[in-house]
């Protein structure tokens, strides 16, 4: 997977740097247990309750948003979680789009 790092310049976008060009995004390819790719835009990670969640934009013509647990495993590397508990995934939901209202 790509380098991906949270932006401490507080822009939300997530890039890790401050002077960048939004237009320049990053991209990862999810792989599914069927076996189907889906190429996903990182929309950005976010905090939330102690936690680092990660949003991805898959590129499939839809308007969904996929949301994960997001850990740093080294400088250059991410891991994505699965949210498995229910209860969490719907508070991380919830949060996420308090965050993107906010950006309107």
């Amino acid at each position: 997977m790509s380098d991906k790092e949270k932006c401490a310049g507080g822009c939300g976008c997530g890039c890790g740097e401050h002077e960048h060009d939004h237009g320049d995004s990053d991209f990862l390819t999810l792989e599914f247990d069927d076996g189907v790719e889906v190429e996903c835009e990182i929309m950005g990670v976010f905090d939330f309750q102690g936690k680092e969640y990660i949003a991805l934009i898959p590129d499939d013509g839809t308007d969904d948003v996929y949301i994960y647990g997001y850990k740093e495993v080294g400088e250059e590397e991410f891991e994505l979680v699965d949210i498995d508990d229910d209860e969490e995934f719907e508070k991380v939901v919830a949060e996420f789009d308090k965050l993107t209202a906010e950006e309107e």
